[in-house]
């Protein structure tokens, strides 16, 4: 569940930006932050929100988005064309967050997208792009020279999403993240959907991967067991998700991870002895193995959830 706006994002202070305000004496020091108040707001309102910041703020000084409320995100596609065309004023635009809604104003598995390529080909200079929210999410594969950060968090990946990831070419990207999510909130993402990033031959440049928030988190750590681009990984991430000790045991019964600097696996259904034979594995390595879980039993049936969900 996410609890709380961005305070900061791209290592600069979140400001929300209100037409005719008073800008801040470095104004490319801050991210800007683009939202409605009304979450049924017409799509004028939020056009006319992003008019005013390419004619308030010199376009040089937009170095960071965070996008929060557009109107009606649980049914609207976030109006992507409207980012895309302030790239001829935005030229020093380098990070966007995307969908920075908490649970109290749209669940995260009803955050509606459209088609992001378009974005991405009109900031061929965009180093952080994150996006919060995956439904009716689609995604082109594309070449980009620029990016070294990429993530999704999301409640339910599309395995379309997934494969056209891994079937970019991001020469430069260091960090990637996806959480996978459930099937029942539209996370079709299988393990056949990751093979390319797992390979890793589009990625050289890559050193902190999370295939996290997974339902199939044990078949996730079995692939990775054997993945090449863990090899080259100073963070692995599998955490947030439904991984139980057959994971671990194909972790410990895999490659070496002792090359790691962290492994993620927070919110996790291991046995204590699994847990602890992990860290007695890896003494060089950070393991993060906090907020265990215990599963749910409903009339003879066990249930066993991501952190993330709805």
């Amino acid at each position: 569940m996410i609890r709380s706006h961005l305070s900061s994002f791209a290592g600069m202070p979140v400001v929300p930006f209100t037409p005719g305000m008073t800008l801040p004496d470095e104004p490319s020091a801050v991210a800007w932050r683009l939202e409605v108040e009304d979450f049924e707001a017409e799509p004028e309102e939020f056009a006319g929100l992003v008019a005013a910041l390419r004619a308030e703020v010199p376009g040089e000084s937009v170095r960071a988005l965070v996008i929060g409320e557009w109107g009606s995100a649980y049914e609207r596609a976030l109006p992507v064309d409207l980012l895309a065309d302030a790239a001829k004023d935005w030229t020093a635009l380098r990070a966007v967050f995307l969908a920075d809604l908490v649970s109290e104003q749209c669940e995260i598995s009803w955050l509606t997208h459209g088609d992001l390529t378009p974005l991405l080909t009109a900031y061929p200079q965009l180093e952080t792009l994150w996006v919060r929210g995956a439904n009716e999410l689609t995604l082109r594969p594309v070449r980009h020279t620029g990016l070294r950060e990429l993530g999704f968090q999301t409640g339910g990946l599309p395995g379309a999403v997934t494969r056209a990831v891994g079937d970019s070419d991001l020469p430069a990207l260091r960090r990637l993240d996806l959480w996978l999510g459930r099937q029942d909130y539209g996370g079709d993402t299988g393990v056949d959907d990751l093979a390319a990033i797992l390979t890793g031959d589009r990625l050289p440049a890559l050193r902190h991967l999370a295939v996290c928030n997974a339902e199939f988190a044990d078949h996730v750590a079995q692939a990775v067991a054997t993945a090449p681009v863990v090899s080259r990984l100073e963070v692995l991430d599998l955490s947030m998700g439904v991984l139980t000790d057959p994971g671990a045991e194909a972790l410990l019964a895999g490659q070496p991870l002792t090359h790691l600097r962290r492994l993620d696996l927070h919110h996790h259904f291991l046995s204590p002895e699994v847990a602890q034979r992990l860290t007695d594995a890896l003494p060089g390595v950070q393991v993060d193995l906090d907020d265990p879980q215990t599963p749910d039993e409903y009339h003879g049936t066990v249930y066993r959830f991501t952190a993330v969900g709805e």
